[in-house]
């Protein structure tokens, strides 16, 4: 399953838009079959923030773990907030 993100818009900012957009994603996940990958494509985003990331990449990863590939990430507002929350996810390990 690819997962294009622009289809959200393409500056994805806020936490309720970003809970709102996982909610969105639901039926489809309920599709998903037990070693399907679920590929996040990032091409066409211009901003990603950390709180949208935070209520839509984070459950994804949480729930499905290594079957998440992260797609076309080089945009610089895209890799600022992935960092970010690995830097995070570590941070709650600790």
């Amino acid at each position: 399953m690819r997962i294009f993100l622009k289809k959200f818009g393409i500056v994805l900012i806020s936490r309720p838009a970003g809970k709102e957009a996982f909610l969105v994603l639901q039926p489809m996940l309920k599709e998903i079959k037990n070693n399907e990958k679920i590929e996040i494509e990032f091409d066409g985003v211009a901003v990603l923030t950390p709180s949208w990331a935070d209520e839509f990449i984070t459950p994804l990863l949480n729930r499905y773990k290594k079957r998440v590939v992260l797609m076309h990430t080089e945009n610089p507002s895209v890799k600022a907030t992935l960092e970010t929350l690995e830097k995070a996810k570590m941070a709650r390990k600790e």
